[in-house]
């Protein structure tokens, strides 16, 4: 760290480790401070022996506008990534325990246009959609994902869909990706090595960190990318992990990956299929089926789970799932004290972690990388501030997770096992959380929930999962609040007869992905 024009400024920041969250850091950190006027250079070094641990593999809406933000062809991404398509998350046997819901992306439809601000939710509640969920009330996006359709057609522009889409991947290979696209087009600068010491200087400030083949790199700013080792914030710099295991119980996840067997349809959704510790997750690639068992290990013994998983592949892949191999990952369910000391930050695992539900690690990872990116310091003169702004709102974001991922567990009727019957006791539920579904009991969720623009999930995710999941909202002294009861009949028919237009005239999804593959989209 060296002192220039008596300012202190910033021009070499050095990420510590790959994977996922460190390319993707790299990514905005390039796209933002890296050009032919700027004296700024970001170095990721890499440990050539630590492979990306890609359990989840699936990603939100929001991704396909960071690809977008990043300069990244969507046509190249999918024919490299192993990428297909997705539209939801299909929440199987959580409600009771034989039944399912979609938490889909598009919006609710507001099929009348001259009236835009009929809100169909409180119409749905009061009964106006007959006995059909939710999801197919107020939308077309079910059906389509039913029907084993695409989002979009070949003749769609890159990142322009039919429908709201984001998608499943190979993590290895978009780690791979990531890293050309950093280091060929964004200007960053790559070193395979592995770190054996951080070194800090009297006040605290990491000066640089020693390497095994390139020697001693100095740096003016640090990024910790290095997952649940956290080995420079957490171990280095010393900052305390607040562990939320009292309110989200799943600490460990088992990963497989799968064949299809007979099966060569690709769904385009997450399976999320809940089971009595847990819940396993099936991700569907073009040539293979990423999956695995997220539980707690305090509601189970060593066996019981990989016996879970096994038996839940054996009936589409039959005994050759006994030769599959299954890793077993311990999760650190949480968050760091701070994410940012003195001048370092931490993004990916190094930084908090909850199981993948809703793929919440990269959908976290990606908006503290672009939000540390979006107020990265010139000088260390101004890194007290930011540090101070940017430790609350990342911890802002996390609670704001936390909550969401234990709504899933908490609104269940599942009384089966201990772990499903805990989750739902008041005593495991957040006060902000406990304080929603006590309003959302006798008015549905409106805008004013959701005030902060750090919310990561917003007012229709709660819907999809409240009333997927059959949450009961009394409407009964409500019901003279909402007088367009025809007009919103009318809607929801609409709504019925656009869904089997449009997912109709879409193609099938694993013809689309072979399209792409072959031809790619248009260029916008």
């Amino acid at each position: 760290m060296k002192q220039k024009t008596g300012q202190n400024e910033i021009t070499k920041v050095v990420i510590i480790g790959g994977g996922t969250a460190g390319w993707l850091t790299a990514c905005h950190l390039g796209k933002k401070l890296v050009s032919d006027h700027s004296p700024v250079q970001v170095l990721l070094i890499e440990s050539p022996n630590i492979p990306t641990i890609g359990v989840g593999e699936g990603t939100v809406p929001a991704f396909r506008n960071s690809l977008k933000y990043l300069g990244i062809s969507e046509s190249d991404f999918i024919k490299t990534c192993d990428v297909t398509l997705k539209q939801s998350v299909k929440f199987i046997n959580w409600v009771y325990g034989d039944d399912h819901y979609h938490h889909i992306f598009d919006y609710p439809a507001r099929p009348d246009h001259t009236r835009p601000d009929i809100d169909l939710t409180p119409y749905y509640l009061l009964g106006h959609a007959g006995d059909i969920p939710y999801v197919d009330a107020v939308s077309v996006q079910g059906q389509i994902i039913d029907k084993g359709r695409a989002p979009k057609t070949i003749s769609d522009t890159e990142y322009n869909g039919k429908a709201s889409y984001a998608y499943h991947l190979d993590a290895a290979k978009f780690a791979a990706f990531l890293t050309r696209h950093a280091t060929q087009k964004l200007g960053v600068k790559h070193i395979l090595a592995e770190v054996q010491d951080i070194h800090l200087d009297s006040a605290g400030y990491i000066t640089g960190v020693k390497t095994d083949k390139i020697g001693n790199i100095d740096g003016d700013f640090f990024i910790d990318c290095t997952g649940f080792q956290s080995r420079i914030l957490g171990q280095k710099l010393g900052v305390p992990f607040i562990n939320k295991n009292d309110v989200l119980f799943v600490d460990t996840a088992l990963a497989m990956q799968a064949p299809y067997g007979n099966n060569k349809a690709v769904p385009s959704s997450t399976l999320a299929t809940a089971k009595d510790a847990g819940w396993i997750w099936d991700i569907g690639l073009m040539e293979r089926r990423g999956t695995g068992y997220v539980f707690s290990s305090r509601y189970t013994d060593d066996i019981t789970p990989e016996a879970t998983l096994r038996d839940y592949l054996r009936p589409s892949i039959g005994d050759q799932v006994d030769d599959i191999a299954c890793r077993r990952i311990p999760m650190q369910v949480g968050y760091r004290e701070k994410f940012w000391v003195k001048n370092c930050a931490a993004i990916g695992l190094s930084q908090g972690f909850v199981e993948p539900l809703e793929a919440t690690g990269i959908l976290v990872f990606d908006a503290t990388a672009r939000m540390l990116a979006e107020q990265f310091p010139a000088t260390l003169n101004a890194v007290p501030a930011l540090a101070k702004q940017f430790n609350k709102r990342v911890q802002a974001t996390w609670d704001s997770v936390i909550d969401f991922i234990k709504l899933h567990y908490c609104i269940s009727r599942r009384d089966d096992t201990d772990f499903w019957r805990d989750n739902q006791k008041p005593e495991t539920i957040t006060d902000s959380l406990r304080d929603k579904l006590e309003i959302w009991k006798y008015q549905p969720p409106s805008p004013y929930d959701f005030t902060s623009k750090l919310d990561i999930f917003s007012i229709e995710n709660y819907q999809y999962v409240l009333y997927g999941m059959q949450f009961k909202t009394n409407m009964q002294a409500l019901q003279n609040r909402y007088p367009e009861n025809e007009l919103a009949k009318q809607q929801f028919i609409t709504i019925q007869k656009v869904a089997e237009q449009v997912s109709d005239g879409l193609p099938m999804h694993r013809d689309l992905i072979k399209k792409v593959q072959q031809y790619g989209f248009q260029k916008i």
